[in-house]
């Protein structure tokens, strides 16, 4: 039988619901094309608590989150947080994760629902070489995003706090409706925003997690909010250039292939599948991962073939109709010669091969001088036309 989250019953009596990453949830409100318009030019409210979190404890707490995951985590100040990566020994990607340091001694681990199984067991696993605490707290907090240009408007409503008072990857204690909560400033949509986690409310008794839903719907309602469900949130997430675990991430891809070794730190001492991506780095990868928009009418989706010179030369990871940009985009793997902006190969869609060209990640970029730095989430389907099975990996 498939979870559900804390609120699962408004899920129920509003939304459209399928089974996706062993949870029930909701696919679509009003619908995937209006979601992304009230995302993009007021707000949207997102019901993210299937995700995975873990609380890490003790004086060892810093260590071992350095010695499993790319990003130096000694690098965070008490109330920052980090967009990193979990690899195997061979360097390839286990998962994608952000880490906040919400103590002198405590972090709180977010990463992808597909992988809260794998990810936990990893941990556990290499834990015993460590005297930090660990405990799987998933189940017991809610955890909402609230995504827009008037997300802002919104936190004030509902806290009194000010967004402008909380940096990019900052954290902050608030009160929504009375129940202690912490708040984050990321995203995963291109637009400004933030996460909102209810402790301590689980879905058995989710009447606090219950409340902070409702006041925050509440508080944006002059504003334009509205619920999100999963088909938007790909959609977003894929103008806004963010992987996607399973399609365009996955543990055979290096960051070295993703292109995102910026949150690699090979100058720490020791990581994980350091040695591997140093190797891979070094040698050159023989595949990247770039973005393309399609220069003629047609949607690519994922697993199409990319042809250069009438030569399949790799393949669409993430691809979709954008509603913002009113044309077909996709990422995908091809060789670094062809990786280049500006350069043009064909996808094939159906029985055609449809003319793309390379162009700069993200395909949408907030115009705003404090443009926000949003990380790569799994919210989203792989295809959500098509494919509503719980056997995602994402």
């Amino acid at each position: 039988m498939a979870k559900r989250t804390q609120v699962y019953e408004y899920h129920k009596k509003y939304g459209n619901i399928v089974e996706y990453a062993g949870f029930d949830l909701p696919v679509w409100f009003e619908g995937i094309i209006p979601e992304c318009h009230s995302v993009r030019n007021s707000c949207g409210i997102f019901d993210v608590s299937h995700m995975g979190r873990v609380l890490a404890e003790g004086k060892g707490a810093e260590s071992f989150l350095n010695q499993l995951t790319t990003n130096d985590v000694s690098k965070l100040a008490v109330g920052r947080g980090q967009y990193s990566l979990l690899c195997n020994p061979k360097g390839g990607i286990m998962d994608d994760l952000t880490i906040f340091r919400i103590g002198s001694i405590r972090y709180l681990v977010v990463y992808n629902a597909g992988n809260r199984d794998k990810n936990w067991t990893w941990l556990r696993k290499n834990k015993t070489r460590s005297d930090a605490t660990i405990s799987d707290v998933s189940d017991d907090v809610a955890m909402f995003a609230v995504q827009g240009p008037r997300a802002s408007t919104v936190l004030w409503n509902v806290s009194g706090v000010q967004l402008e008072e909380v940096e990019r990857y900052g954290t902050r204690d608030v009160k929504v409706a009375g129940i202690p909560c912490l708040l984050t400033r990321s995203g995963y949509t291109g637009e400004d925003g933030f996460e909102i986690y209810a402790w301590n409310t689980s879905v058995k008794e989710p009447s606090s997690a219950v409340k902070v839903w409702e006041k925050m719907l509440s508080g944006g309602g002059e504003l334009g909010i509205c619920p999100v469900g999963l088909g938007a949130r790909d959609v977003l997430r894929l103008e806004a250039g963010m992987c996607l675990y399973g399609n365009d991430i996955d543990e055979n891809t290096s960051p070295v292939e993703a292109r995102l070794n910026w949150v690699v730190r090979l100058e720490k001492p020791d990581f994980v599948g350091k040695n591997a991506i140093m190797r891979l780095k070094e040698k050159g990868p023989g595949r990247v991962r770039v973005g393309f928009k399609m220069r003629e009418k047609g949607i690519p989706r994922q697993s199409q073939d990319i042809h250069a010179d009438s030569e399949a030369v790799g393949k669409v990871s993430s691809g979709t109709f954008s509603p913002t940009l009113s044309v077909g985009i996709g990422m995908g793997y091809v060789p670094p010669s062809q990786s280049g902006i500006g350069e043009t190969f064909s996808v094939g869609i159906r029985d055609h091969r449809v003319r793309a060209e390379v162009v700069k990640l993200p395909f949408y970029q907030r115009r705003s001088e404090d443009q926000v730095v949003v990380f790569g989430e799994e919210m989203g389907l792989r295809d959500f036309r098509k494919n509503y099975s719980s056997s995602s990996q994402a």
